[in-house]
């Protein structure tokens, strides 16, 4: 998209302004948006995205960071090879196949950071495999939310056996997802 301005260089900058109900829009090159005045708070910050991941896996340094009880083995993505710990270190995943890999690591650090480790809102409906296969990945997580919910119920209601076999269903419902 071309800068609403000059109409020569390409928008960076994209402000919205909403006053009494009314919606204004700009898409400015950075040249023209400091001309107006308008320049980001963060500037010439660097965001530090990778330190961030590490202090939040506990892999940070000092007093403030806890390392876990138990050490756990490093996971290697099966696709890329990238480690989780070289994850951490960069901030970036090496393909798509790192989520599901990583998943069971990755929950807590997104309840830390978003309040939750679900997504809510709009997503996929089907998903391509590698073998050209679509795949309906929404079904799965429903099931696994609904198997979650289901056992804290029976948790709460010391439904003891119930609560095992529910747990053994969304272990073998994971299982299967990251085969």
């Amino acid at each position: 998209m071309l800068c609403q301005d000059c109409k020569q260089r390409e928008a960076q900058v994209h402000l919205t302004q909403i006053i009494n109900n009314e919606k204004t829009s700009l898409s400015l090159c950075k040249e023209c948006a400091a001309q107006r005045g308008f320049h980001s708070p963060l500037e010439n910050i660097p965001f530090p995205l990778a330190e961030i991941l590490s202090s939040l896996t506990g892999m940070g340094t000092g007093p403030l960071f806890a390392k876990p009880a138990h050490p756990q083995p490093d996971l290697t993505c099966p696709s890329c090879g990238l480690t989780f710990d070289a994850f951490t270190r960069q901030g970036r995943f090496g393909c798509g196949t790192c989520y599901s890999t990583f998943r069971t690591r990755i929950e807590p650090i997104l309840r830390k950071v978003h309040g939750a480790s679900l997504h809510r809102g709009r997503g996929p409906l089907a998903e391509v495999t590698a073998k050209g296969v679509i795949d309906d990945v929404m079904p799965v997580v429903r099931e696994e939310e609904r198997l979650d919910a289901e056992l804290q119920k029976a948790i709460e209601s010391e439904d003891f056996e119930r609560a095992v076999e529910i747990r053994d269903k969304l272990k073998s419902l994971r299982h299967t997802e990251h085969a």
